[in-house]
């Protein structure tokens, strides 16, 4: 049994491992997943010296414990939380040394809602596709944490960041979304009230949304054309409206295809906000080419 991992003490309302997700494989039914918030993986990789791609852990609101095997170094960033190693508050957005059977406890977000927990190494679960992350609507990767679960570690290359990164400070969680969005391809299922509504009136995050998707309270969409569409492709950001007219915003874990019409596409660099943004934040969508 190695001393290069960690023990899951308490898994949080939702944790699982991610990384930057399996890219390539939407022809075999196969979504991306990874994380929600890549810059906030990529900032606390860099933090402890690991490649940007390793796998951290993505918790959901009230955050994990962990306790390491041996002495690790670990950095927890996206969602601002309290940080404590065996009850002792430590830095959040930097690089921390944990001692070999501490308890490393990432606290709920007192803003945003998604955290991010890198280990000097990177989680080395066994990859599937080329990804080690959890996809929960797939059901690939490894399964969301539990407690008492082992989560393996890679070894630790020493390189941890002394002092400050080529990263700004992280912007916060949105106080509002705004939403880059590009028409199409079936904007023409909806009447032209409708697309004036998307783009002009106000939404809010439902309680309701997941890595799947974020689900929007609101105006509802008016169809121009009545019946449902054969299944096609569904791409990272789609705008996806279901019958009751109320916009999806599909993420990480979305499916490939869908029978819905989109209306719009948002823009990929906008979704890293979108995982931070708590339900009941008001979104809009402002129209691009």
């Amino acid at each position: 049994m190695t001393d290069r991992a960690v023990v899951v003490v308490r898994a949080g309302a939702l944790t699982t491992v991610q990384d930057l997700g399996r890219v390539g494989y939407a022809h075999l039914g196969v979504p991306r997943s990874g994380a929600l918030d890549p810059a906030a993986v990529r900032l606390v990789n860099r933090l402890v010296g690991n490649s940007e791609t390793a796998a951290v852990l993505e918790t959901t609101v009230d955050g994990c414990a962990l306790r390491p095997r041996c002495a690790v170094t670990v950095a927890v960033g996206g969602a601002p939380c309290p940080v404590r190693v065996d009850g002792r508050p430590a830095a959040w957005g930097t690089a921390v040394r944990v001692p070999a059977g501490a308890v490393l406890d990432v606290g709920a977000a007192t803003r945003g809602l998604r955290g991010y927990v890198a280990i000097g190494g990177g989680i080395e679960v066994e990859p599937v596709l080329g990804s080690r992350s959890t996809d929960l609507l797939s059901g690939l990767g490894p399964p969301p944490a539990a407690e008492e679960a082992v989560l393996p570690l890679g070894p630790d290359t020493g390189a941890a960041a002394q002092g400050s990164v080529d990263a700004p400070p992280w912007p916060g969680p949105p106080g509002e979304l705004v939403l880059r969005v590009r028409l199409g391809p079936r904007d023409d299922w909806f009447t032209a009230a409708a697309l004036r509504t998307l783009v002009t009136r106000a939404y809010r995050v439902s309680s309701a949304g997941n890595r799947i998707g974020l689900r929007l309270d609101g105006p509802a969409l008016e169809r121009a054309r009545h019946g449902e569409l054969a299944s096609e492709g569904m791409v990272l950001g789609a705008v996806q409206v279901p019958p009751d007219g109320r916009p999806v915003v599909f993420l990480a874990d979305h499916p490939t295809t869908g029978g819905y019409p989109v209306v719009g596409v948002v823009r990929e660099t906008d979704l890293g906000r979108v995982a931070q943004a708590v339900p009941g934040t008001p979104v809009r969508f402002t129209p691009v080419r």
